[in-house]
């Protein structure tokens, strides 16, 4: 269940894209509030301006941005670009519209507008029937890349033509259902010609590149067009595919790179050797490189994610990120000879800069996350944000600079949510080094509430993690907000356990196989530990709250904590493990994680797995708990949280269910937003204030 931010990220940048149905509705546009009292509020959160990305073009001197804004009363949002120039320092906006998935293209943006066209330059593309989820135009202009959906299920009514009514649905093999939909259709690549006739736009010839197959590129859930590229002669396309289906696709992370020649029109496996994910492919600007991320080992979906380069003429390949011993999450060519990525180290997410030789140089440092962009020339752009506030776009200039970049020398262009944050007063976020029970050292995150007393006693809470392969970085979310927490007067005691990228590979790994183990410990280590050692911690009011594996964390807890908290909050955790291993869709993270099948008894690692399962341990509870579940998660099935209530009331506990019918494994609609922050606090609040 590890799925990185950037994931989430794409998720919230899916959900905020204006449909066609909304396209009939007048666009959200950006909100005005006024904030009493001076502190961070759930209605504060929904009114901040999302930036999602930013493109700079070399050739026209602009930079277009993407930012979403939401309407709680409405329950919807709209996809705005911004087409700025810098001026002092500042993004100045000379035009803006609706719409999504900006590009540049010889200095014309192209991208999907309101109605779900696609334009490029003043033209909308025409011809094609299909609705465009995403596009890859050549370098040369003549020819473009569309992704599509594609069926690949027969419906009960293709079956029997005579039963249009019948909402059932005849499952054959597994994966007919995946993170929040039922798999009926596939993305599949189209390779269309471009033509201008009578001053119209318009495809014609397209090809599927997938033709026939059930399989998918991009790859569902959260692949975009990252996942394919066209080299700079626009004679190849490198494409991202899984080709496995049912059972096979369930069990397996074996992504490959194809390299699709067009004329020929003959696929070619660049990595058919490495069994994990390979992904997102790019090429250099002369052509004569591919890279792309790649995973080692097959179903261990939290594996390094490597750098890796191929020389085409030779063959070549080269594991450039080597040594790094974490993610290289997100990455670009800067030139020819040189790459930008993104990696977690000790709790941030910074930027670096990477040689054909694998030489690294840290590009930036400080208590933030930064997510790369593009540069023109030595001018780097990128977004970045913090515990303490939202993505906002920076750029900085390494001519003449002394690596790292000093943090006075990088350039705020974007002050989206200043009319919030001039509104409020933040909570402070403190790094703390802590000694764990078998004498390692952790990160643990510590946020403070706005004018913090350290007189006064103050509720705390100890964060679970989810993923449960993600950082604890300096994110930002608009849900598990720390500030939002912190703004209601609790302390926030973040650690970063076992099983969490940037401490190195074994500190990653080692919560495989050992759910209830060592990542357990380190949980008890961090708020004991911080408990016991600051006065101002009101040692008689803890609580416990997580989601995800941090929602499984929360489970387990209830049933271990020997009366350290006093209430828990869970959202879409595993309550029965035996349940969750059948129930799941991916099952490579189930075998990986969990070590095997409950029903191999000789695997050692899977029992000790299912015997740490919270529902066994539920005769143990004794502290009042919230369970939180969305009905279209299909990672985490709804039953876990409704049985996890159901056990807590059976045993006379004090116990609520938050269950949302039209949310998945997050929650993406403005108004249930706002019920879940309502009802996380009122549960909080009851018992720890």
């Amino acid at each position: 269940m590890r799925k990185l931010i950037i994931m989430a990220t794409l998720a919230l940048l899916a959900a905020s894209c204006q449909t066609k149905e909304d396209a009939t509705k007048a666009p959200i546009t950006k909100p005005e509030i006024t904030i009493e009292g001076g502190r961070l509020t759930p209605e504060a959160l929904w009114a901040m301006g999302r930036i999602n990305s930013v493109h700079p073009d070399e050739q026209s001197g602009l930079i277009a941005y993407t930012v979403s804004y939401y309407s709680v009363e409405e329950n919807r949002s709209t996809s705005w670009i911004r087409v700025a120039q810098e001026e002092d320092g500042k993004l100045v906006t000379i035009n803006e519209f609706v719409g999504h998935s900006p590009a540049w293209h010889n200095g014309q943006l192209c991208y999907i507008n309101g109605d779900g066209l696609l334009v490029i330059g003043d033209k909308t593309l025409t011809g094609f029937e299909k609705d465009i989820e995403g596009f890859l135009l050549s370098p040369q202009g003549d020819k473009i890349i569309l992704i599509a959906q594609v069926k690949t299920v027969a419906s009960t009514a293709d079956k029997y033509p005579d039963l249009p009514l019948a909402s059932g649905r005849v499952v054959d093999d597994l994966m007919y259902k995946h993170w929040d939909e039922w798999t009926e259709t596939a993305p599949h690549p189209f390779l269309c010609e471009l033509k201008t006739e009578r001053g119209k736009l318009k495809t014609e010839n397209c090809i599927d590149l997938l033709e026939g197959t059930p399989y998918e590129s991009p790859m569902k859930p959260f692949g975009g067009v990252e996942q394919l590229a066209w080299s700079p002669d626009g004679q190849t396309i490198a494409y991202t595919c899984r080709k496995k289906s049912g059972l096979d696709y369930a069990v397996s992370t074996n992504s490959d790179i194809y390299l699709y020649n067009i004329h020929a029109r003959t696929h070619t496996n660049l990595t058919e050797g490495n069994l994990g994910y390979d992904t997102n492919p790019a090429y250099s600007p002369d052509g004569q490189f591919i890279a792309w991320q790649s995973m080692e080992r097959d179903g261990y979906e939290s594996d390094e994610n490597r750098l890796m380069i191929c020389h085409l003429a030779t063959g070549k390949q080269t594991y450039l990120s080597r040594g790094l011993n974490t993610n290289v999450d997100s990455y670009y060519w800067k030139d020819n000879n040189s790459l930008v990525f993104s990696a977690v180290w000790h709790g941030t997410s910074q930027l670096y800069k990477i040689n054909l030789q694998g030489e690294r140089t840290c590009l930036t440092t400080g208590q933030y996350d930064y997510v790369p962009a593009a540069n023109v020339g030595n001018t780097y752009y990128c977004l970045r944000h913090s515990m303490r506030e939202a993505n906002e776009i920076f750029r900085f200039t390494t001519a003449n600079s002394q690596l790292p970049i000093a943090e006075d020398d990088i350039v705020q262009l974007t002050h989206e949510n200043e009319n919030i944050y001039s509104q409020i007063t933040m909570g402070t976020v403190v790094p703390r080094w802590q000694k764990t029970t078998d004498n390692k050292q952790m990160l643990t995150w510590i946020i403070y509430p706005p004018h913090f007393d350290p007189s006064k006693k103050y509720p705390t809470l100890l964060y679970c993690e989810g993923g449960p392969q993600s950082p604890v970085s300096q994110f930002w979310s608009f849900r598990w907000n720390f500030m939002m927490m912190a703004a209601n007067d609790y302390i926030i005691v973040a650690p970063n356990r076992r099983g969490l990228p940037g401490f190195g590979n074994e500190w990653n790994e080692q919560i495989s196989g050992d759910y209830g183990g060592q990542c357990m410990k380190d949980y008890l280590t961090a708020i004991d530990e911080f408990v016991a050692s600051e006065p101002y911690v009101d040692k008689d009011h803890l609580g416990c709250v997580g989601a995800s594996f941090g929602g499984f964390s929360v489970y387990w807890l209830a049933g271990h904590h020997n009366k350290r908290f006093k209430a828990f909050i869970a959202h879409d955790g595993i309550f029965n493990m035996e349940m969750q291993y059948l129930e799941t869709e991916e099952k490579w993270f189930a075998n990986w994680d969990m070590g095997g099948a409950y029903w191999d008894k000789k695997n050692k690692i899977a029992q000790r797995t299912f015997a740490n399962s919270p529902h066994l341990f539920v005769d143990q509870w004794d502290t009042p708990i919230l369970c939180i579940h969305g009905e279209k998660d299909y990672r985490i099935l709804a039953n876990q949280g409704m049985a996890a209530f159901d056990a807590a009331k059976m045993r006379g506990i004090d116990a609520q269910l938050l269950i949302f019918p039209d949310e998945n494994h997050w929650v993406l609609k403005p108004q249930n937003g706002i019920l879940w922050q309502r009802t996380f606090f009122a549960w909080l609040d009851k018992y720890l204030k």
